[in-house]
């Protein structure tokens, strides 16, 4: 058995292990940015995120791991009309994106005159396929050419890989967990593509001398004896599992209220962000933030550890600027909106007492 650096073994780096684990919550919150130099464990963190999750069920010999609960590709419909459709449980796994990858490659080839006869069958599935339900990671996404990325954002959008040629039109399911990363010194993303990604966080290498030894110690050792390192951590590992299946199951049990709504909208005016994107991203991130607490209402401190993740990539800047967060207008915005929330408590704290009185008042008449 091969051993994989266990997730909850990476020294420091809270935020980027967070905006993982919030994806694996809900995929739909549109994957993570990761940037940073190299050797800040963005690949380590990743490549250990599949062993946290937890076993699929898929369709037994299909091509595109399809749900069987969910959508089908065309030849487990039929599967499922005839009554034949079986299923089995499989582990997610990492599917890596390579920089050289041809558009044939990630979306598969089509092989015309057996697709005009036997529709998907013809299709030679690609790296969208295999991608379904799990997560597809790109190193080094910055490197990527332009028509590849904007193939691989649209499939994560829509859930469906679209392959056309010569008026032939065949899909399959493609949702995955996408994760990019990226060292910012060899060039910067396009802000369109930028913002097809759900959360971003920068990454910088660990500053702490105690930190750094740890860090040494634990590579050393896992080095030697991967088994041995990986049980220490088991424990640790299981639990953070388990934690995320709750919050999985409980996530759709959990409310934002409209005054949380209306201010995550007016923080996005405020700053200047024009996509709808990112005010739907915030929601969702917040909501799994809070199921990831054991909560099924959002709070104020969701909502601004949600935008600190899903909003600095979104805001507009000079060119070769690096994305970040104006956090001194998200604080005062904050503060606003606590006052205004405590003076309209205090007034319907003093209009209740009032109504109590006047109740009291006309008893003792």
């Amino acid at each position: 058995m091969q051993y994989i650096y266990p997730f909850t073994a990476i020294v420091g780096q809270e935020k980027m292990k967070k905006a993982l684990i919030l994806n694996a919550i809900n995929p739909k919150i549109g994957g993570v940015l990761i940037r940073g130099e190299k050797g800040t464990a963005k690949s380590t963190a990743v490549r250990a995120l599949a062993d946290l999750l937890p076993e699929i069920e898929v369709v037994e010999n299909c091509p595109f791991n399809c749900d069987p609960n969910g959508d089908l590709c065309d030849i487990c419909k039929e599967k499922k009309e005839r009554g034949e459709l079986r299923t089995i449980k499989k582990k997610m796994k990492v599917v890596n994106l390579p920089i050289g990858a041809t558009e044939d490659r990630v979306i598969g080839t089509l092989d015309i005159e057996k697709a005009i006869k036997e529709g998907i069958k013809a299709l030679e599935p690609g790296i969208l396929a295999e991608a379904n339900r799990n997560i597809l990671y790109i190193d080094e996404v910055n490197l990527l050419d332009d028509h590849i990325i904007d193939v691989l954002l649209d499939a994560a959008a829509m859930g469906w890989n679209i392959i056309e040629r010569e008026g032939v039109r065949i899909k399959h399911p493609s949702r995955f967990i996408l994760v990019g990363t990226m060292n910012p010194e060899e060039g910067e993303l396009r802000p369109q593509i930028l913002d097809r990604f759900g959360l971003m966080v920068d990454v910088e290498g660990l500053n702490d001398v105690k930190e750094r030894v740890e860090v040494i110690k634990r590579v050393e050792e896992f080095n030697e004896n991967p088994e041995a390192f990986y049980k220490k951590f088991e424990e640790e590992q299981n639990k953070l599992r388990d934690r995320i299946i709750k919050a999985r199951e409980l996530l759709k049990d959990v409310e934002i209220s409209d005054d949380l709504l209306e201010f995550i909208s007016k923080v996005c005016i405020e700053l200047g962000i024009q996509t709808n994107r990112a005010d739907i991203t915030v929601v969702r991130t917040a909501k799994a933030l809070s199921a990831y607490n054991g909560r099924t209402e959002v709070i104020l401190e969701d909502v601004k550890e949600a935008m600190e993740l899903a909003l600095p990539h979104r805001m507009r800047r000079k060119p070769f600027e690096p994305p970040q967060l104006n956090k001194e207008k998200l604080e005062q915005m904050i503060n606003e909106f606590k006052q205004e929330n405590d003076k309209n408590e205090n007034e319907n704290k003093e209009k209740e007492d009032q109504k109590d009185n006047n109740i009291k008042k006309n008893m003792m008449k």
